[in-house]
């Protein structure tokens, strides 16, 4: 794997735990249950990508 295409996963890591976060946060934030439920989705799915992400280093 090339540098240039080890920063584009490092980069593609960095923004994956920021939106993480950033869902977490919010459904710890949220009092409608629906909502509270779609931002831990979200979590849960950003999750997914980051392990994906990882695990081609």
């Amino acid at each position: 794997m090339s540098p240039k295409e080890l920063l584009y996963i490092e980069d593609a890591l960095g923004h994956t735990q920021f939106l993480m976060n950033q869902c977490r946060e919010a459904a710890s934030k949220l009092t409608d249950p629906a909502l509270r439920q779609q931002a831990q989705a979200l979590v849960n799915g950003n999750q997914k990508l980051f392990t994906q992400f990882y695990n081609l280093i």
